[in-house]
Parts: C-alpha cells; structure tokens; sequence
C-alpha cells in the first residue's frame, strides 16, 4: 500500500516542530513539550554515530531544552533494528499506539465550507474550544501555522458560528490531514465527514492523488469514519518514553 520509509518524511515535514536538528538518519524535534509528534526523535534512518553515543546525544538535546526524551518508532522505520532493545536496557517503553491511515483524495465540493490558506480566528476558536489542556492547544494551533504550503484550512459553520474544522498539508502526492475538530454542541451531524471530504477534494486540485491521516489505534469511532471513506490502515508507531523505576 505504501512504505512507511516514503511517508514518515513527509509526515514529519507536513507537521513541523519549532525546532528541528538531526543526528544523521534521526530527526530531533521539539516545541512546548505537549504534542508528541513535535517533541520526539524520530530514528528513521541510521545515526551519524554509534547507536548507543546517538541515544546519549538525544536524550542530552531534550534535557538541554527541559523536555523528557521520547522516540516515535514506526513499524519497519527505525535504526538500528535492535533500538527497542537498546531503549528497554535504559528503561523506555512503549506507548500510546497510532494507526496511519491511507485513503484516495477524492471528496467533494461543499459550498457552506469556508476554505483558507491559513487559519483565522474562527478557525482557531474552534481548535482552542476543543483542546482540553490550552497549552496543548496552544502549541498545536502554533504547528498548524508552521504547515508549509500548500496547505488548506477547511470551516464549517452552522447558524454563523464556527462548528468544525481541519486541515490539509500537501506534498509528495499526498494530503497530509490534521486538526479535525468539531465544537462540543455539534458532534454526531456529520460535520467531521463534511469537513474531511471538503479537505479532500481540495488537495486533490492541489495536486494530491492520495491522502493519509494519523488516528490514535483506540479512536474506534473516527476509524470508523475513515474507512467509510476509503482509508485503510497501513502502519502503526509507538512512543517510547521513560518508564517508571
């Protein structure tokens, strides 16, 4: 369906952190330490270095920035092949099990959805409205602005106030899907579906043949609603983080 090895790139360019270094094949990342995606290592290809000197080196650059190590393995992408052994000995473990997701781009029109090239302050009330932690949010909303171009941000409002939203990085061939919100009021309406098919069919004109999402492996309703749509899952990635004494 697709290699992990082509996409987890384009996954971690469509999704910026604020701070990006490398250790040869391993992409550092951080941000405000809330969103894992942006404050992880991400061992795609082999360090520079020994294995063993590349975690040491790691983990120094989190601790330089106040934030725990973490490293974000994906199935079959990481190196060397024994790094979850090497990880277990200094006391990480896996959490936190994410499906991505692989569908065409292929939706469809949908007048009432405002379309934008950034987000704007409708787009970011909603986004700020369903974060449960604001720092989180804030962090997230600061990604979402760092998603390089061509990027779409997809509103949908009932009764003139925003009520759900998401958005769309494209690169590669592929649209990249991120922030599905749906203000509390609205759930349950199909707004998520709406917004998603919006999102779609505008990548698609953007350049996009197929699209990919990442989805927490225990959403099973927004799983559902993916694959009603296409999308298949076709890998998985785990956090590994320190684990209690």
């Amino acid at each position: 369906m697709i290699d992990p090895a082509t996409l987890e790139p384009l996954a971690d360019d469509a999704w910026p952190a604020r701070e990006r270094a490398r250790l040869g094949g391993w992409r550092l990342n951080a941000s405000s330490g809330r969103s894992m995606r942006i404050n992880a290592c991400w061992p795609l290809e082999a360090p520079d270095r020994d294995p063993e000197a590349a975690l040491d080196a790691a983990e120094a650059w989190f601790a330089a920035r106040g934030l725990p190590p973490r490293f974000k393995l994906t199935d079959g992408v990481f190196a060397p092949a024994d790094l979850p052994e090497r990880l277990s000995r200094r006391g990480y473990g896996p959490v936190k099990e994410t499906l991505v997701m692989i569908g065409p781009a292929e939706g469809r029109d949908d007048p009432a959805i405002r379309l934008t090239r950034a987000p704007d302050a409708a787009f970011e009330a909603v986004f700020t409205a369903t974060a449960g932690d604001p720092e989180d949010g804030r962090e997230r909303l600061e990604a979402l602005s760092r998603i390089p171009a061509p990027a779409c941000f997809a509103r949908l409002d009932i009764d003139g106030a925003p009520a759900a939203i998401g958005a769309a990085a494209v690169g590669g061939g592929f649209a990249g899907i991120f922030g599905m919100r749906t203000a509390p009021d609205h759930r349950r309406k199909g707004l998520a579906r709406r917004v998603l098919l919006a999102l779609l069919a505008e990548a698609r004109d953007l350049g996009a043949d197929r699209a990919w999402l990442q989805v927490e492996a225990d959403n099973a309703p927004a799983i559902a609603l993916y694959a009603e749509e296409g999308f298949e899952p076709a890998y998985a990635y785990r956090y590994w983080i320190k684990t209690p004494a």
